[in-house]
């Protein structure tokens, strides 16, 4: 097959008057070739005509593509109950060759932008190793135009509470908001419609409000409009995730924050700047940020449960037993649950991660089993009627001993009938100065007491005179007949 520019000089030799042998002896190639192409008379080469399969039957498969929306297997299978006989491989085939299935693509162009103009949002799905397990996680990515100042960070879930967190500490990063936030199609930010006919949810346009800029979505099907956040989820997932290890979700976020600082100050050959620098010049022209930045929660009407708990998505949270039964609002924050009783606070947690089965009992809130008292037993009435004090060893013992001080008790009322009851309270009362609450020692008390005045012990002097007086070895022994020589005396 010769090529264009041999055949256009094979033309061009011929029209100066040359013979086909010599042009093929100059061009050197066969006299045959040659021929043909004298015979054309066209520099260009001509395509073989071929006739596509199936084409006889081009309008019934355009109809059935339509009726079976696009569906190429649906289609296939209603050619053959009609009867036309064709491989799966070649109807796909001819449906491209026609136009049927294939849409024309269109150019991306290219979409200058001036400082400050528009910034563009998206989320990406990404599977991360967080300690020993894979996550997905949705990537947040937020990036100005001008500047490709970026700032992302993950979640475990994405929807428009999420989305108004990040965009409130993303906007704050940039110190500011574009004129136009440029974001797809998504239901998370798009009430309904789509590209210029879409319509944000409520929400999120009192969010843009608040932040002077408006929500803008691109085309449908026109991802390349939001091109700069796009190629910032691939530069994450091969520059950031390997490599680096993540102990939970809070440590990948830092990391990752200070993962766009590094980023933002790098000089870039696109640029000839780095985004810091161009940030620089791009900043008087976003918006200014509002003299006061709320924080982001999102509300909930609850019942608190006969356990005294209140459930937010998959965990509960623990209230006063006084609200169990009454209906109640929580705040849900980022970090933290707050329930409130009409305008009142009633309590803070801490709030746990979205799909956990987590339970929060604030040491306040928990629940104190109540005993019913046990019954007085007659020894411990008659103890405590007949003085304070004695009643303060019985609850006394209570305490220490519990279940098992009925036996001190009885011990106690023992010594009460036995012993005068002015020198049982006196010693009671000095055992209890010094926290003695053996009753057998507070027994020996009430016996040094009482000892002379109640029992006749020998004097220690007599005692004294006895052993002085012992017959020794050097004195004569007296006999029975003789007499005491102590009665002389």
């Amino acid at each position: 097959m010769l090529d264009l520019d041999t055949r256009i000089a094979i033309l061009r030799l011929h029209d100066e008057g040359h013979g086909s042998k010599t042009i093929a002896k100059a061009m050197r190639v066969s006299r045959n070739a040659v021929k043909r192409v004298l015979r054309s008379g066209l520099p260009e080469v001509q395509g073989i005509q071929r006739t596509l399969p199936l084409e006889e039957h081009i309008e019934r498969i355009r109809a059935l593509y339509v009726l079976c929306g696009g569906n190429m297997i649906r289609v296939h299978e209603e050619l053959a109950s009609e009867g036309i006989d064709v491989g799966y491989s070649t109807l796909t085939r001819f449906c491209k060759q026609s136009g049927i299935s294939k849409k024309a693509r269109k150019r991306t162009g290219r979409y200058p932008f001036k400082p400050g103009e528009e910034m563009q949002h998206d989320t990406s799905p990404h599977l991360v190793k967080i300690g020993d397990r894979q996550h997905l996680l949705q990537c947040a990515s937020l990036i100005l135009c001008y500047s490709r100042m970026l700032y992302t960070q993950c979640f475990f879930r994405w929807s428009r509470f999420e989305a108004r967190v990040f965009l409130s500490e993303g906007i704050q990063y940039l110190k500011g908001a574009a004129a136009t936030g440029m974001i797809d199609n998504s239901s998370v930010i798009v009430h309904h419609g789509t590209g210029e006919n879409a319509v944000m949810a409520p929400e999120m346009g009192a969010f843009s409000e608040h932040f002077g800029f408006i929500f803008k979505a691109h085309e449908k099907g026109d991802a390349n409009r939001s091109a700069h956040v796009e190629r910032s989820f691939h530069t994450i997932e091969r520059n950031f995730y390997p490599g680096r290890e993540f102990t939970s979700l809070e440590d990948l976020n830092t990391q990752l924050q200070a993962w766009c600082d590094t980023k933002n100050a790098r000089w870039t050959r696109h640029l000839q700047h780095s985004p810091r620098e161009l940030h620089v010049v791009e900043q008087p022209a976003l918006k200014e940020l509002p003299l006061y930045i709320p924080e982001i929660y999102t509300t909930h009407d609850r019942r608190v449960d006969t356990e005294g708990y209140v459930r937010v998505h998959t965990n509960r949270y623990s209230l006063p037993e006084s609200m169990v039964g009454r209906r109640l609002v929580v705040h849900e924050h980022f970090a933290k649950i707050r329930v409130f009783d009409g305008h009142k606070l009633v309590t803070e947690h801490k709030k746990f991660r979205y799909g956990g089965r987590h339970r929060s009992t604030h040491p306040d809130h928990k629940y104190k089993r109540r005993r019913r008292p046990e019954p007085k037993s007659p020894q411990e009435q008659t103890l405590t009627a007949a003085s304070p004090v004695l009643g303060l060893l019985v609850v006394a013992l209570r305490k220490r001993h519990g279940g098992r001080a009925l036996r001190s008790v009885r011990q106690l009322h023992r010594l009460y009938q036995d012993y005068p009851t002015e020198v049982l309270v006196a010693a009671v009362r000095t055992a209890l100065e010094y926290g003695l609450l053996d009753v057998s020692r507070i027994e020996t008390i009430v016996l040094q007491r009482i000892a002379g005045d109640f029992f006749r012990l020998p004097i220690h002097k007599e005692v004294s005179v006895e052993r002085r007086s012992k017959p020794t070895d050097k004195e004569p022994k007296a006999t029975d007949d003789s007499e005491d020589p102590r009665e002389d005396s």
